[in-house]
């Protein structure tokens, strides 16, 4: 199967995502799993504060806000 992997800031409102890789300096990397983030994890993005950032993403069924320099290193690809 074909597919094109991108940050997960760059991900449309609503559709739905599988975490690939996560491209972060080890306490970010670390504080990101903290959150649930890891490898085959499945994500999707709510909605964008009125200025763009921080965003808000429906992980594990939680409810988790993201910066972009945060979301920007966690590379997704579309389910």
């Amino acid at each position: 199967m074909n597919y094109t992997e991108i940050p997960l800031n760059k991900l449309q409102i609503g559709k739905k995502a599988n975490v690939t890789f996560i491209a972060a300096d080890s306490p970010s990397e670390r504080r990101i799993q903290d959150l649930g983030v890891i490898s085959g994890t499945e994500i999707r993005p709510l909605y964008k504060s009125p200025s763009g950032n921080p965003g808000a993403y429906l992980i594990r069924g939680a409810v988790i806000a993201l910066r972009d320099d945060i979301s920007s290193r966690i590379m997704v690809k579309v389910i």
